[in-house]
């Protein structure tokens, strides 16, 4: 009886490890799409439908269930709350980031990586822990209820998590290019903002879409800080549409779609740049 060569069995259980990865991702693909599919068709559902079978496929769909939510969310007033509490909190945070690690990556004192410890650190404490402190504060400062006070808190919570980012991307720019400009007369900001900002586009994409699902999909923060409901986001609206004793599908799961609808859109027609970025950081170096 010939041995079977060692080549081919290398190969038989590459293929084994290779179609058991394929059926687990299968399996993942289904559990996601499957309560996403039946959210999709439960929010077109008539009312009494879904009382009839709440599980049963759907006999006939409709658009009244959306109609009814965007009015009692009054949702486009909740979808520019969010972009602008979104839009200027990213913006803090990542210019205040970059404007941190650039000197933590390159200062080489003992100091500088304790104080990169530091902000790592900041990154790992619960928001729950940091909830009563921060509304004393904003209550004393004059900032509960309105835009600001949200704003500043997702931007000193999210600033160690840009830092991280902006620190291990700068070790990987080489000094000779901050070198160059000096002997061209350049000074730290005007190389920071016209030679090294550019090149912090593709982590900065990445960050971007990490910290805009964080913040957009973020529930604790603006219903703590935001009294009132012509200011709250949209994710604090819909969820406001659960009822104490009961929960209606059809209302919530219409008003779910609607607060991930202007997310799905903006990365739908920014996909290219989206996908583009997150590449080209994960193969920077």
């Amino acid at each position: 009886m010939t041995a079977r060569p060692r080549s081919s069995r290398v190969h038989g259980d590459r293929g084994l490890t290779h179609h058991l990865g394929s059926v687990v991702l299968a399996l993942t693909v289904i559990l996601i799409l499957v309560p996403f599919g039946f959210t999709v068709l439960t929010a077109f559902r008539p009312r009494e439908d879904v009382a009839a079978d709440p599980l049963g496929l759907p006999t006939r769909l409709t658009l009244s269930n959306f109609g009814d939510v965007i009015g009692r969310m009054n949702y486009g007033v909740s979808v520019l709350n969010s972009l602008i509490i979104l839009i200027c909190s990213l913006f803090i945070s990542i210019l205040l980031g970059a404007l941190a690690a650039y000197p933590l990556s390159r200062i080489t004192a003992r100091w500088s990586l304790s104080v990169y410890r530091i902000f790592i650190a900041g990154a790992t404490i619960p928001v729950f822990v940091l909830i009563a402190p921060l509304y004393l504060l904003q209550r004393e400062l004059g900032l509960l209820n309105t835009h600001a006070g949200v704003i500043l808190v997702y931007a000193a919570l999210n600033l160690p998590i840009a830092i991280f980012f902006y620190t291990s991307f700068f070790r990987q720019i080489p000094v000779e290019l901050e070198e160059a400009a000096a002997l061209d007369g350049a000074g730290l900001m005007r190389t920071f903002f016209t030679i090294l900002l550019p090149l912090l586009r593709p982590v900065t994409a990445t960050l971007s879409t990490f910290l805009t699902l964080t913040v957009w999909n973020d529930l604790i923060i603006p219903l703590v800080f935001l009294r009132s409901t012509e200011l709250r986001t949209v994710m604090v609206n819909a969820y406001a549409l659960i009822g104490t004793f009961t929960i209606d599908p059809t209302v919530l799961f219409p008003a779910a779609l609607l607060g991930v609808a202007p997310l799905l859109v903006v990365f739908i027609v920014l996909q290219r740049q989206v996908v583009a970025g997150l590449t080209t950081g994960a193969v920077k170096g």
